[in-house]
């Protein structure tokens, strides 16, 4: 079923039924594991993230709720996530690999590629306890999922389509904020506020698909493209952080330095594309965009 609420039901059963959903699939991937734990583990967190983008969209009406909620399912993803980050490490070296560009480079990063491969398998090996948080994760889903029953909005067109713009206009206003530190010279974090702002975006845009659906998915497609752009910026800053800790794993100075070299020079490019996307996808005025929101879910609404 598609990640949507559909403007022509009741928002708050609209709203419980998604969040279901997501935490439902989230169960389903860590209890069958089908292609093992850690894959499900990196399935189940993506489900996280979209429940918690989910939930931004009625914090100024249901503030404590989203708070305690999104706190919740936050701080569960958290535990599960120390394999799946090594192996994201491993895949950033794969990925600096493919744009490589001389022999020595490719050298470099092979040994790089094979550091972290081993350092991966230490990680799971040394984590023993990894049964028993996954088993953690699925009470706390199924609690999340009764929680969902608490929830009391007034669902009434006009009320609805206010909550929605003031959450839009406040998550645009953000996004403009994270785009300015990020063009005068931004450090890691004002890039990683912006892939956090833009994930949510993409994921706010998919669920309210059905009011413009060509537009929608248009803007989708550019705010994905800068989804992957920041998300590949932010798997190099992690690497950086990773090689400073511990330049022993990455061979001689000359290795080093070339490995180095690849990060620093991909970064650099990946943030002035990430800059100019961010442009695109956030060109129109929060006000603006925020008040078009209202007015096609009150239409929409409206035929119910």
């Amino acid at each position: 079923m598609a990640f949507r609420i559909r403007p022509d039901r009741a928002f708050t059963a609209e709203f419980r039924s998604v969040a279901r959903r997501q935490l439902e699939q989230a169960i389903h991937f860590l209890e069958g594991q089908p292609n093992g734990p850690h894959e499900a583990i990196h399935d189940a967190r993506k489900k996280f993230k979209r429940v918690r983008a989910l939930y931004r969209l009625i914090q100024l009406d249901a503030k404590e709720f989203r708070q305690r909620e999104n706190e919740r399912i936050r701080d569960m993803a958290r535990t599960l996530s120390a394999v799946r980050d090594a192996t994201a490490l491993v895949e950033t070296v794969d990925y600096l690999a493919s744009e490589a560009t001389s022999p020595e480079e490719i050298s470099a990063l092979a040994f790089a590629s094979k550091a972290l491969i081993e350092r991966r398998d230490r990680i799971a090996s040394e984590e023993t306890d990894l049964i028993r948080k996954i088993a953690a994760a699925v009470r706390t889903c199924r609690e999340a999922i009764d929680a969902l029953d608490e929830l009391d909005l007034d669902d009434s067109p006009r009320k609805t389509a206010r909550r929605l713009s003031k959450a839009w206009r406040k998550h645009l206003a953000r996004a403009a904020a994270d785009l300015v530190a990020c063009e005068e010279g931004g450090d890691t974090e004002a890039f990683h506020d912006l892939r956090k702002v833009t994930q949510t975006y993409w994921m706010h845009l998919s669920l309210l698909s059905d009011l413009w659906p060509s537009a929608m998915r248009a803007k989708q497609k550019e705010a994905k493209a800068l989804v992957d752009l920041l998300g590949h910026e932010h798997d190099l800053s992690v690497l950086t952080q990773v090689v400073n800790e511990n330049p022993d794993l990455f061979g001689d100075s000359e290795t080093l330095a070339r490995l180095i070299g690849a990060i620093i020079a991909r970064q650099q490019d990946l943030r002035q594309r990430a800059i100019e996307q961010a442009k695109l996808v956030f060109a129109d005025d929060a006000d603006t965009e925020a008040a078009r929101i209202a007015l096609l879910w009150q239409e929409a609404a409206s035929r119910r």
